[in-house]
């Protein structure tokens, strides 16, 4: 038999974090991370990381696994996420994944595309490209070969807008076609998908006070923290929302306060970008992550089959 998991999943913001940790206490589970920058070091505030206290109540995956300087993709996290879940289920417990990688999740769940192997020359050729007319310029230029593919390549991801190129140059075929044909075949678990939605004011409220509480908190220390470490501004997770505007604070390329307004910006864009990912999926459950609640307790437990104790009596209890 198939392994069961609960997915949480949402835009950034929406409140995934605290309702996994609900669920996994509620079913005697364990959280697997599913967000592609909790997986750093020393990134804490940045990406919204469980605090040491929420990680002592229930215990996390793959959380804190790698450097930022480290390599990580999508291939990496579907085996480190999947021998955590075999190693959780050994233990008799019940599997929580929690994240808004929809590209991780899907790889989780549903294999991954595996297409030509890498061309040196071409990569090198495509950088020199990037390094001369800029990476919007190039990534028109996917937009322009695949518009269905850029979806879900943002316009920063330099690694991914290469791959895609690529892919394109090496065999004719954009590589949302290669994907159609090919990829995500596999279904090694089975699969309740709780998804998380809140109007698009509350969202952009939320994502607003959250962005404004990371500064509050240190993030621009952090930043300071990751350059003294030895870690560059350039690395990948460093160019991530939140953390390229403090970099550019640190740079003084930018005043705080832009900095601020510009990653309130950038993380509302995320949003969207996750929210359109997330809406080709039919297997997803939508839910209002408050006012939904006692559905998504009861979904849980029957697709787990039953016999757990729910959120609100646990609250009880305590």
């Amino acid at each position: 038999m198939k392994i069961k998991i609960v997915i949480v999943l949402g835009p950034t913001a929406v409140g995934k974090s605290e309702l996994a940790l609900e669920l996994a206490q509620s079913v005697d589970g364990e959280i697997v991370n599913a967000d592609s920058k909790q997986v750093y070091r020393y990134m804490d505030i940045g990406t919204g990381k469980p605090s040491r206290g929420d990680r002592e109540r229930v215990r996390h995956h793959l959380i804190d696994i790698v450097n930022p300087d480290d390599e990580f993709n999508a291939a990496l996290y579907r085996r480190l996420a999947t021998e955590s879940i075999e190693q959780i289920q050994k233990r008799g417990k019940n599997v929580v994944v929690c994240g808004g990688t929809g590209l991780y999740l899907k790889a989780l769940t549903h294999g991954l595309f595996v297409g030509p192997g890498q061309d040196s020359e071409m990569r090198r050729n495509l950088d020199l490209e990037i390094d001369k007319k800029g990476l919007a310029a190039t990534y028109q230029r996917l937009i322009e070969i695949d518009p269905t593919v850029v979806s879900s390549i943002h316009p920063n991801d330099r690694q991914r807008i290469i791959r895609a190129l690529e892919v394109f140059h090496c065999t004719g075929k954009p590589l949302s076609l290669w994907q159609r044909e090919h990829a995500f075949q596999d279904e090694p678990f089975e699969v309740l998908k709780i998804g998380l939605l809140r109007g698009r004011a509350e969202l952009y409220d939320l994502i607003n006070q959250r962005g404004e509480q990371m500064v509050r908190d240190g993030l621009l220390d952090e930043v300071r923290g990751l350059v003294s470490r030895g870690f560059a501004l350039a690395l990948k997770p460093l160019r991530s929302v939140g953390y390229r505007q403090m970099g550019e604070v640190i740079q003084g390329a930018k005043d705080l306060d832009i900095a601020i307004e510009e990653m309130k910006q950038e993380t509302r864009r995320l949003a969207k970008r996750q929210l359109t990912w997330f809406r080709r999926d039919a297997e997803i459950r939508w839910y209002h992550p408050e006012n939904g609640q006692g559905e998504i307790v009861a979904a849980v437990q029957e697709f787990l089959g039953g016999g757990s104790v729910t959120v609100n009596e646990r609250r009880q209890r305590t």
